[in-house]
């Protein structure tokens, strides 16, 4: 069985998110408390169910203290348990909230929206570290599905790599295990009117980028970092790596570079390659 259970945030997108894995197969539960989840596991298995995605969060805070210990019983049953957390910052959050006129589950009449936002940061923080963090911040729905689908795709029992683009305008993502600067990488395409409205994707820019910078020097540099210090973190029973890698706007030098480390690695790791700022 592949189980996922999934927490975050309120507003961070886990509705979204849960919707993705039930449309990727998975038989979906949402905000249940923590210590019913080893009976929903085991009533899962008597249907014969292969996926299952469980939503729990703060709202039922109270037994979320159970789930390391659920966590470990799945996996001694042979289950490949994911825990996933989706996380954004107190900006996005806040504008959500306000957009939709929801109130926050933590709120109420003597707290305000962010004073709710920190409360439940603070309960959660502990959570996090546990699981695979997703920063949903400048994520669009549609992202956000695509993300979490290529997440529970990947290989269980292999550290997966995530190569993930930005633009540091935006900030780096609150998910980065590693951040990269490619703003070293000069000149930039975004100045050659024939190169901006393209990508790193497109071969016009990587061939700008390789003939005209070094970006081949800092994709060797990152390369060899990585192979010194990815067994470390297998020692550590880490499900994923995250990898950010960032330029002004994230389009360009950060995306050619993602993707072809992506290649470089995808024979030895599950590799993931997203782009957190490139729409369409």
């Amino acid at each position: 069985m592949q189980l996922v259970l999934l927490s975050g945030l309120s507003g961070s997108g886990k509705s979204v998110a849960l919707k993705a894995l039930e449309d990727s197969g998975f038989f979906c539960v949402d905000n249940l408390p923590a210590d019913l989840i080893g009976a929903l596991v085991d009533y899962s298995r008597s249907r014969d169910e292969k996926r299952v995605a469980i939503s729990a969060d703060a709202r039922s805070r109270e037994s979320l203290s159970k789930l390391p210990e659920i966590v470990q019983r799945e996996k001694e049953r042979g289950t490949d348990v994911r825990v996933i957390f989706l996380d954004a910052s107190d900006e996005s959050l806040a504008r959500r909230f306000s957009e939709t006129r929801r109130p926050h589950p933590l709120g109420g009449t003597d707290r305000t929206v962010s004073e709710a936002i920190a409360e439940e940061r603070r309960v959660l923080a502990w959570l996090a570290e546990i699981g695979q963090r997703i920063d949903t911040s400048g994520l669009t729905p549609g992202q956000l599905r695509g993300w979490m689908q290529d997440l529970v795709a990947v290989e269980h029992g292999k550290v997966a790599l995530i190569f993930e683009t930005f633009g540091y305008k935006s900030g780096p993502p609150l998910d980065a295990d590693f951040v990269f600067d490619a703003r070293c990488i000069v000149p930039n395409p975004h100045y050659d009117p024939a190169l901006r409205p393209l990508t790193g994707h497109d071969r016009e820019v990587a061939g700008f980028l390789e003939r005209e910078t070094q970006a081949g020097l800092l994709i060797e540099d990152i390369q060899r970092f990585l192979q010194r210090w990815i067994p470390k973190f297998m020692l550590d029973q880490r499900a994923s790596i995250t990898v950010a890698i960032g330029c002004t706007g994230g389009r360009h030098r950060s995306v050619y570079i993602a993707e072809e480390l992506g290649r470089r690695f995808k024979a030895d790791y599950p590799v993931i390659v997203r782009h957190r700022d490139l729409r369409g």
